[in-house]
């Protein structure tokens, strides 16, 4: 019993040293999640900036829209009229100069309308960049979610089968984490005394 005991002692304080000292989840955790979430935060105020952009630049379309399609439909029915070949000459020179105005207008309004569209289009430039560093942050996650199946592998394997003794609950409570390890002579301090310790004992 007490050889199992100290072989499973020696095998989880081995698996808790390479955990600690795996530098790659150090990076992962000190580096790159902070990094991954700054990134996140980026591509959220981008997001932001473009779709106020967009809606900025429909808010100045939607006027230019109706006001272009108001002027179409008070000159429809004098187009009508000369269509049918039943306007008069007056009215004729009426429609004319409205006509002539008009294609001014539409000149003036479609070159605000292209500019907006402009805006909008560059407004959306931000999809590429952004898309980018979603893949690269859904790559870290699927990382780290190896990461921990590996760590939970591990622990997993050095678990004890429960047996009827080691179900029934001990009459001495655990004592738990040594808060002040340096004050008591029978607390190990450190990993590297742990691995001395089971040395000693041959494990």
């Amino acid at each position: 019993m007490l050889q199992e005991i100290g072989s499973l002692t020696r095998d989880l304080h081995d698996s808790l040293t390479q955990f600690n000292f795996d530098e790659r989840i150090n990076v992962i955790a000190n580096d790159e999640i902070p990094d991954a979430r700054d990134r996140l935060q980026y591509v959220i105020d981008k997001t932001e900036v473009a779709a106020n952009k967009t809606m900025d630049a429909v808010d100045r379309c939607m006027p230019i829209a109706t006001n272009l399609h108001e002027c179409l439909l008070q000159v429809r029915p004098q187009w009508n009229e000369l269509m049918h070949g039943r306007i008069e000459l007056v009215t004729f020179k009426a429609l004319c100069h409205r006509i002539d105005g008009l294609l001014v207008q539409v000149e003036g309004d479609s070159t605000e309308l292209r500019g907006q569209l402009t805006e909008i289009l560059m407004a959306q430039d931000f999809q590429d960049l952004t898309g980018q560093i979603i893949s690269k942050v859904i790559t870290l996650v699927n990382e780290v979610e190896g990461r921990l199946v590996e760590i939970l592998t591990v622990f997993g394997a050095n678990q004890i089968e429960p047996t009827p003794e080691t179900d029934k609950k001990s009459s001495i409570a655990p004592e738990g984490p040594i808060m002040n390890p340096e004050a008591r002579e029978d607390a190990v301090a450190s990993q590297d005394e742990v691995d001395d310790l089971l040395s000693s004992l041959g494990f």
